[in-house]
């Protein structure tokens, strides 16, 4: 392996300076890269997508794993010399793509295929939804949030925090809290701390035509939280014979069903002639 530039150089080398309009916040400790990349648990043979790499941080660290192959998205073009400099220390090993994550089609990978990444703070939540879409395509994703976004992936009902990501992201897979960490830990430091959360996706997986419904459903339960049931459903037409077909009360608001209930709900809807 070629000589690395030592990790707190890089960004003054490469003037990799955050940017807030890419959500930047770059991850420079070693030490802490080197957990996150623990998290995943053994990555021997799994071929890894990075998203938003930066300098690199936590590329160097998942390729210190014996994994199969890293692919690594991003779409700042100063980053790509500092990462250029990190292929080459592990030939074969890394692919770097200047590419918007939002429009990478992650499934093209090989399998089995993981996400690992310290997401940019402004397309953290839709890159996770797109990839809940397609859960069954990942064996694991470990990502990291603003702290208040991961608490919303994690929360159970009756919590501040529960809602509409709580419901879409539980249903289709386990969802925990890794690591957090506070904002000192970045560079330059965000207002807020971060978490990361580790999304096991459960062995089967819903019809995507079962997915959209749940999106549905969602939408129209925490579009108006505060309201009952019984009149947040009717964008989805008669709210009474949806909620008695799931044996739910229309008094009952979003924040108060399970996951389970959300699933019958939404399997209902699905059902239904469009």
């Amino acid at each position: 392996m070629s000589e690395l530039t030592p990790l707190g150089e890089v960004v003054g080398r490469y003037g990799l300076d955050a940017r807030k309009a890419l959500g930047q916040h770059f991850l420079l400790d070693e030490t802490v890269c080197a957990r996150i990349a623990r998290l995943p648990g053994d990555l021997e043979g799994r071929h890894v997508l990075e998203v938003g790499p930066g300098p690199g941080g936590l590329t160097r660290a998942l390729l210190a794993a014996p994994i199969a192959h890293l692919t690594a998205v991003e779409l700042d073009a100063r980053a790509l010399v500092a990462l250029a400099e990190v292929e080459a220390a592990f030939p074969g090993r890394l692919t770097v793509l200047q590419q918007d994550a939002m429009t990478f089609d992650g499934t093209t990978l090989p399998t089995p295929r993981q996400v690992v990444a310290n997401l940019p703070y402004n397309v953290g939540t839709p890159l996770l939804i797109g990839w809940l879409r397609q859960a069954g395509a990942w064996e694991r994703m470990t990502l990291m949030f603003q702290e208040e976004v991961a608490l919303r992936i994690v929360a159970p009902p009756r919590t501040e925090h529960y809602g509409r990501l709580a419901v879409l992201a539980q249903w289709v897979a386990h969802c925990a809290i890794g690591l957090r960490l506070p904002p000192g830990a970045f560079r330059p430091p965000p207002k807020v701390h971060s978490a990361v959360v580790v999304v096991t996706p459960h062995a089967e997986q819903p019809a995507p035509e079962l997915f959209r419904a749940m999106e549905r459903v969602t939408a129209a339960a925490f579009g108006q939280r505060r309201k009952m049931l019984r009149g947040s459903l009717k964008a989805l037409g008669s709210a009474e014979a949806l909620l008695a077909a799931c044996g739910i009360a229309g008094e009952r608001r979003a924040e108060e069903l399970s996951v389970s209930e959300f699933d019958a709900l939404a399997r209902v809807v699905a059902e239904r002639p469009a």
